[in-house]
């Protein structure tokens, strides 16, 4: 395999079938590097990506035309995404301020924006209603609805995407983040001959690969040339299956159709404290210069995974808790969750030359 395949960007753009195929078969191998490198329970977090992956999608699916999630798979949701991203508990907080009602309402009016007009745009609108979500938070709610149009807006996926060119949290670059997707899946879409891969599907195998060409590069080696098909090493072929390919292999052998299952994650726009430590990083960035491709994605990835984990307000002035984190949350609205947010672990971070965090003036 060409040693340009294992980095993401050349991926993305140039990846056979064959070769997401391959990939997408380490997303568990994936997870289990992510867990390990945030000191985390492997075991929690393969059942909590399980119950994201397959059981969620199938929940809300059954709800019928009153698609919704519930305050309790709200949380969970917004667990899923801190496991993959920057832990913060502000966020965990904000997110259980929402009474139940607020989120049954607001999540059922943007699936019905989502699954009936397919209107993306006006899904994340109703989802910045909720406290605690934003662009990145919506996208993870909106691909367990429908893999098909969204896709978990992830850091590692952004920086994996040629196309875009900063990490900036908001509707915009959501909707770019997932036309990218749609292209990908249309391109391999035709060279496999068949519809089997979505958004998020993509977007799951773009995660897998940046998770492990930065923590276990060697797993890619065995990736096929061009169209010749091969087996991951890490990818367990049971009837029952745990993950997501699993799942895909035991259907392919019954017959059936594979149904795709979702991802998503990230938060709302990036906060003041957010563009002060930013804005530092890029003038650091700026006088050293130019850096190895490698070095470049290393040092992206350390300094934009916290982003993950900026808070989302509300469109009208919220009332103030008696918390002292979310104060500063509900102190303007935000009409289209365009406006940054804040984020606190930023201030050792160095800002990488390939892509930096977009600052709004």
């Amino acid at each position: 395999m060409a040693a340009s395949m294992k980095d993401p960007r050349t991926f993305f753009v140039q990846g056979s079938v064959h070769q997401y195929e391959y990939v997408l078969g380490l997303y568990e191998e994936a997870i289990k590097l992510k867990a390990k490198q945030k000191n985390k329970n492997v075991e929690d977090l393969l059942k909590l990506d399980k119950w994201y992956q397959n059981e969620l999608p199938k929940k809300i699916k059954s709800r019928g035309k009153d698609a919704h999630l519930t305050h309790e798979e709200l949380v969970k949701c917004m667990r899923w995404k801190l496991y993959r991203g920057k832990f913060s508990p502000r966020l965990k907080d904000l997110i259980q301020m929402n009474t139940p009602r607020l989120c049954i309402t607001e999540t059922k009016k943007a699936f019905r924006a989502l699954l009936k007009k397919e209107d993306l745009g006006s899904a994340i609108q109703a989802l910045c209603n909720l406290k605690g979500v934003g662009p990145a938070m919506a996208s993870v709610i909106l691909t367990a609805a429908n893999p098909e149009l969204c896709g978990f807006m992830a850091d590692e996926c952004l920086m994996a995407i040629p196309e875009i060119e900063s990490i900036d949290y908001t509707t915009k670059e959501l909707l770019n983040f997932v036309d990218q997707l749609k292209l990908a899946a249309e391109r391999l879409n035709r060279e496999a001959g068949c519809a089997t891969w979505s958004c998020h599907k993509v977007e799951q195998a773009l995660w897998a690969h940046f998770v492990v060409s930065e923590l276990k590069k060697d797993l890619l080696d065995g990736m096929p040339e061009g169209k010749s098909p091969a087996v991951p090493p890490t990818q367990v072929a049971t009837e029952n299956g745990g993950g997501p390919q699993d799942d895909t292999d035991s259907q392919k052998k019954n017959g059936n159709s594979v149904a795709e299952e979702n991802t998503d994650s990230m938060d709302s726009t990036a906060n003041k404290e957010n563009l002060t430590s930013n804005t530092e990083m890029i003038s650091t960035v700026n006088t050293n210069g130019t850096s190895d491709p490698e070095d470049s994605r290393a040092s992206i990835f350390s300094a934009c995974e916290d982003t993950n984990d900026s808070m989302a307000v509300s469109e009208a002035p919220s009332e103030a808790p008696s918390e002292a984190p979310s104060e500063q949350a509900s102190e303007g609205p935000s009409e289209s969750c365009e406006a940054p947010f804040e984020n606190d672990d930023h201030s050792n971070l160095e800002e990488p030359s390939a892509k930096k965090l977009k600052l709004d003036e």
